[in-house]
């Protein structure tokens, strides 16, 4: 699965490992987490991420 990086922080969503603090389960891709999700560190919005 790809990995995106936020432009703003650099902080890498990992599909295997999920973000725990908002209850994504892991195995989740990028493509499926919510609308409303942010980046954990700077909640920056899914569109400042790029594909790693």
């Amino acid at each position: 699965m790809k990995r995106y990086v936020c432009q703003i922080c650099g902080y890498v969503y990992n599909p295997e490992k999920g973000d725990p603090s908002q209850n994504i389960p892991p195995g989740t891709p990028f493509e499926k987490l919510p609308d409303t999700w942010a980046c954990p560190v700077c909640g920056a919005p899914k569109s400042q991420f790029k594909e790693e």
